[in-house]
């Protein structure tokens, strides 16, 4: 009776195994968030368009007699339009670097936040340059 009862065990078993693998699939694998999302590319359109403003102000605040204040800029910056030009780029491409390495280390949020204190950065940038202007 125990050799009986140990065999209907054992093929209840492989049946209840057989019947789960066949009948259910695999779930997905999950999704991952994509970078280039509506949100990142108004973020940095506005951010492109505020270092294009910066560069602008920059450049006229020179031709008026000012000087640079940030030194990692100031040599780049006091070689005209193709200076600025390069240290725009540079700074551009760090901006977007941080954000797509914070994309990919999964960190969505510190990416959302990243994002805004680099838009943020550059209106006071911006403000600032337009203040010394008047």
């Amino acid at each position: 009776m125990k050799y009986l009862l140990s065999i209907l065990m054992l093929c209840a078993a492989m049946q209840a195994q057989s019947f789960m693998v066949s009948s259910s699939k695999l779930p997905d694998a999950p999704s991952q968030r994509r970078f280039w999302t509506a949100e990142n590319k108004a973020g940095f359109g506005i951010l492109a368009g505020l270092i294009a403003a910066d560069a602008i102000t920059t450049q006229r605040g020179l031709s008026e007699g000012m000087h640079e204040i940030n030194p990692i800029m100031r040599p780049l910056v006091t070689r005209g339009a193709a200076g600025q030009a390069a240290g725009s780029a540079l700074g551009f491409g760090a901006g977007v670097g941080v954000a797509y390495w914070l994309h990919r280390t999964h960190h969505y949020k510190a990416e959302r936040i990243a994002m805004g204190m680099m838009i943020a950065g550059e209106c006071g940038f911006v403000a600032n340059n337009i203040i010394a202007l008047r």
